[in-house]
């Protein structure tokens, strides 16, 4: 209707301009001269009656001037409120169908939930705004059916690692409780295994909590040193890497990254923690920290066993490891999720490719700061 009323109204406007541009155009026109001699006043009728025309012959043809143009002003307003009455007609119309592929649009998202988003708009037709806004739909509805999909694997993998050190904690309550001979020493024994336990619990709940903070986004960004923070992680991870006899070759030229420096040093250390557990004795770390097109790049490679090609994107999935699924090592396979999730909210690409020989290579590539 509002589409309607906007062509009607567009229409009379032009019109109206059409018309006053006309009529001024005929009262404006060339002025018409009489001479008094030629032109007789008087006029006598077939039945011998004598007419006298009153006034000067100038005075006659400016009153029929004048009232043709009356007469012409008048049907062109009538002609004028016919043809916008057909205008509107057409116009409703014609909206109707420049709308069509927006009621199809409306219809079809209306049918679509979060239980078949799988469906989509599949707009066909010449590559107008409509077709490109339905394509923008379409892609829209993907990235929520992959978000929702990965939302619902996280919960149920998070629910099942919850579940087992809760029904471990019962178990162990139960035993010592069923019992009767049970001493000091094994009624300790017991609850060290539960403290044990919730460490481990506590361990998965603060990462849980750093992959939920790292998708939410920035709240702020500075300036972050990438060497820095890289010796930083190192001293503080160094008796860990002792203790599996491994060494570390570091080449940290300046590379500075924009974003929270809180969280860049969690993934750092995310890298690290990762490049030395999943190593093998006496193998390597291998890290670096370069600037390259203006962006800021680290990379963390280490010594290990043979990792498939077609694994390495799976292991950015929340809760996704390797070999298997146990967490009995402490590892609940959230380390390099936390590392994309980080990556994700600094607009950073993280990738992660086999080494050759064994191990992995993971490289954050942190895009060069915006000019303020």
């Amino acid at each position: 209707m509002r589409l309607t009323l906007f062509y009607a109204g567009l229409f009379l406007l032009l019109g109206t301009m059409l018309l006053a541009i006309v009529y001024v155009a005929a009262s404006r026109g060339g002025s018409i001269s009489v001479a008094a001699p030629s032109v007789r006043r008087q006029f006598t009728l077939p039945g011998g009656d004598v007419v006298t025309l009153p006034g000067s012959p100038q005075q006659i043809v400016s009153q029929q001037h004048n009232a043709d143009l009356d007469r012409l002003l008048t049907i062109s307003w009538i002609v004028l409120l016919v043809t916008t009455a057909g205008a509107a007609v057409l116009g409703w119309f014609a909206a109707g169908r420049v709308l069509r592929p927006v009621r199809e649009i409306t219809a079809t998202a209306r049918t679509i939930s979060a239980g078949n988003l799988h469906e989509r708009l599949a707009l066909t037709g010449p590559n107008d705004e409509f077709k490109q806004l339905g394509d923008t739909l379409d892609d829209l509805l993907g990235r929520l059916e992959a978000s929702f999909e990965a939302q619902r694997r996280f919960v149920a993998n998070a629910s099942h690692e919850l579940r087992t050190p809760l029904t471990l904690e019962r178990t162990l309550l139960q035993v010592a409780l069923a019992d009767p001979d049970a001493t000091e020493g094994t009624l300790r024994a017991t609850c060290e295994e539960l403290l044990t336990s919730q460490a481990d619990q506590e361990r998965l709940l603060e990462a849980l909590l750093t992959l939920a903070s790292s998708e939410r986004g920035l709240e702020r960004r500075e300036p972050v040193d990438l060497p820095a923070l890289v010796d930083s992680a190192l001293r503080q991870l160094t008796p860990k890497l002792e203790g599996r006899g491994l060494s570390t070759q570091t080449t940290l030229d300046p590379a500075t990254a924009t974003g929270d420096e809180a969280l860049i040093a969690r993934l750092i250390a995310n890298l690290i923690d990762n490049a030395i557990d999943h190593n093998v004795d006496r193998g390597l770390v291998d890290i670096r920290t370069e600037t390259a097109d203006g962006n800021a790049v680290l990379t963390i490679a280490n010594t290990g066993p043979l990792i498939p090609a077609g694994q390495t994107e799976r292991l950015f999935e929340p809760f996704q490891r390797l070999h298997g699924r146990t967490a009995s090592d402490g590892h609940h396979g959230l380390g390099l999720s936390i590392v994309r999730a980080i990556a994700v909210a600094h607009n950073a690409e993280a990738s992660a490719t086999p080494r050759a020989g064994g191990g992995l290579v993971v490289t954050v590539r942190f895009p060069a700061p915006s000019p303020s």
